[in-house]
């Protein structure tokens, strides 16, 4: 245990975010103990929402601030492939939300759904800390260890456990508000600030740990905050008003029989995981026979739910091009901070919490901004909320360029340009993420709900793959990254997104008409009908409303 007296910044900052840590289980233990529906002018259900998620997040995203790192220092392999890895697993991680969204959508309900992926995803990280062979200098022998199928295998439990989490836990946020609840954007704010507490919270103290004392404790730490999430979640069922339970009863061993589907699920990635190239492939099929599906789905229903899910296909069509730039945050970019940038000795996946701290900073900002907005009249539309965020992101990268480029290529790149970087990254993400999901579940028709949070999920997850495919370019020809390249890359990665973002910002008044959000109270279908009444439970229609997706 060091003395106080030697700390450096590094150690600064993780005892900061325990103490954090600490006060958040005090305020959250309040929270619990409270007999009122209500906290701040939202249903308490949203708190217990907000809290298991947060765990959730602290045990993803920190053991994803390790996870380049690890590739490349512990398993030897080289930056361009680390990059791959890394695109094809969080990509995966974003995929598999369409199972998870279908098979609660139509049998196991979104609670149930949480519950199994929290169990996988607590197993997978614990997992991740088991590391085999050590000292191997000669990546040859080190990718031949046994052990790295264990490794595979982590990553695969944590892809599959985040698909049934992930699509279900958004959509019960959305069920506890009414349609037009002027709450809702709000309330999915303050849902993705608990995943970015989280995320902050969990980078700092797993990559901390991981970095500074071994690779097993920073990995074992993410797994026991994901069981803490899991037992916030199951001990705060009361609070969820009955909601995201199964459509139906479930009878015989049909409950056996999904929870089997998600561990066929992970033995296929275990698979995948290790052979990236095929991933590929399977993104464009699948992709395009979800596009066949909903659009068959949408030619069935009326004039204006057809339209609304017109207005969805083109909202998550923009995912991509985000998420492709965003999503070097965990690899090029990272890489390049490790290598190239003046840290002062803190450590390199401690830079990864920058973003998520950000958007607990601003996240409040830009909620009370679209509500005092809204109230005007003058609140800007999903669409152009989205052109904006496009924008941001691609000026965030020029800035970086211009600021690595400004000091001189062969001097290391001062660290107030990774700040900024993922500030105008952070500024975008707070346009596009919790809109988007506020925007799935109002005009999503009630019975497709999940499939269209796991359809939104997955374009995330092909965002993913395109920054796996963009790092791995940043190595060149020989797998390793160069400075200029990668700075080259960058410029020509934002400059085309500035470009996407002002063909958005002229296409958003005619997106904007096909959401009709002056009639979104009546966008009960007859198949919404059918979902409701078909368990034979007699729901009306307004009090199923905000509720069973």
């Amino acid at each position: 245990m060091k003395s106080m007296a030697v700390w450096n910044e590094g150690d600064w900052i993780a005892a900061i975010a325990a103490t954090a840590l600490f006060a958040f289980l005090i305020v959250g233990a309040l929270i619990a103990t409270r007999k009122s529906e209500e906290f701040v002018g939202h249903p308490r259900g949203l708190f217990v929402l907000f809290y298991a998620e947060m765990w959730e997040r602290f045990s993803y995203y920190g053991m994803r601030a390790l996870l380049i790192l690890y590739l490349t220092k512990f398993w030897l392999f080289g930056d361009g492939k680390s990059n791959l890895i890394y695109g094809a697993y969080t990509s995966l991680v974003y995929i598999t939300p369409v199972l998870g969204g279908y098979l609660a959508d139509r049998w196991l309900g979104q609670r149930k759904a949480v519950v199994f992926g929290g169990l996988l995803l607590a197993l997978g990280h614990l997992f991740m800390a088991y590391e085999g062979l050590q000292g191997a200098t000669d990546p040859l022998v080190k990718q031949a260890d046994p052990a790295i199928n264990v490794f595979w295998l982590a990553l695969a439990l944590i892809c599959v456990g985040s698909g049934f989490l992930k699509a279900n836990i958004s959509v019960i946020v959305g069920q506890l508000y009414a349609m037009r609840d002027i709450r809702r954007d709000a309330a999915y704010t303050i849902f993705y600030m608990g995943v970015n507490v989280g995320a902050a919270l969990g980078t700092i103290l797993v990559g901390y740990l991981g970095e500074t004392i071994g690779w097993s404790w920073g990995f074992g730490l993410a797994g026991i905050g994901m069981v803490l999430g899991l037992i916030i979640f199951m001990i705060g069922k009361p609070a969820l008003r009955g909601q995201g339970e199964p459509p139906k009863p479930l009878v015989g061993s049909r409950e056996w029989v999904l929870y089997g589907t998600g561990f066929a699920a992970v033995a296929v990635l275990w698979f995948l995981l290790q052979y990236q190239g095929i991933i590929q492939n399977l993104l464009i099929v699948s992709g395009v026979a979800m596009l066949l599906y909903t659009l068959y789905e949408a030619f069935k229903l009326p004039k204006e739910p057809r339209e609304r899910m017109f207005a969805i296909l083109f909202l998550i069509a923009l995912n991509p091009v985000f998420w492709g730039l965003f999503e070097q945050a965990g690899g090029s970019l990272s890489l390049y901070t490790d290598r190239y940038v003046d840290r002062a000795g803190v450590p390199t996946s401690l830079f990864q919490s920058i973003n998520p701290i950000y958007i607990v900073l601003l996240g409040p900002i830009f909620a009370a901004l679209w509500q005092w907005l809204g109230k005007r009249g003058l609140e800007p539309s999903a669409p152009a909320k989205f052109g904006l965020a496009l924008a941001q992101v691609g000026l965030s990268f020029l800035v970086f360029v211009w600021g690595a480029r400004a000091v001189g290529i062969e001097n290391m790149t001062p660290v107030i340009f990774v700040f900024l970087i993922y500030f105008f990254a952070t500024t975008g993400e707070l346009c596009l993420s919790p809109v988007g999901l506020s925007a799935m579940t109002r005009l999503a028709p009630l019975h497709l709900g999940s499939f269209i949070m796991g359809a939104w999920f997955y374009m995330t997850a092909v965002g993913n793959f395109v920054a796996g495919k963009i790092g791995e370019a940043t190595g060149g020809e020989s797998g390793e990254m160069s400075k200029e390249l990668t700075l080259d890359i960058y410029t020509r990665i934002g400059w085309i997104t500035i470009g996407v973002a002002v063909v958005v910002m002229v296409l958003a008044r005619w997106v904007k008409r096909w959401m009709h959000l002056d009639t979104l109270e009546d966008r009960v279908t007859p198949a919404d009908q059918a979902a409701i009444h078909g368990g034979g439970e007699g729901e009306n229609v307004e009090g199923a409303l905000p509720g069973r997706a």
